[in-house]
């Protein structure tokens, strides 16, 4: 069973892409065939941003760490069900006052 991620990003700075995978089959006279790519052709990423104290920081990047950017964990976007993810890229923290900021790239996936 994978682990959840189970911090809020800040829906200020919150975006997301969706990509949709589709076979197309180009004819000669302009004609072309579209399929869906698969049974899971639609896949998620998300740029996230993470503001919070040390201790919160420090947990978020151990948890990424531990993933080390291959081992998927759930996750649940806005309007969207808890899914799979990987982070692969994340930012080190910067400082303001007591508050820390790191900034990360959560990809959906479909294998944990």
């Amino acid at each position: 069973m994978a682990d959840t991620f189970t911090w809020a990003p800040a829906v200020s700075n919150l975006s997301g892409s969706a990509a949709l995978r589709v076979r197309k089959a180009q004819f000669g006279d302009g004609y072309a065939q579209k399929i869906a790519d698969g049974i899971n052709n639609r896949a998620s990423s998300y740029n996230l941003t993470f503001i919070g104290d040390a201790p919160t920081i420090t947990a978020i990047l151990a948890f990424l760490d531990a993933h080390a950017g291959a081992t998927a964990f759930n996750w649940t976007p806005l309007l969207r069900p808890q899914a799979l993810f990987t982070c692969e890229k994340y930012s080190e923290p910067t400082k303001d006052g007591n508050t820390y900021t790191i900034t990360a790239t959560f990809d959906q996936t479909f294998a944990t």
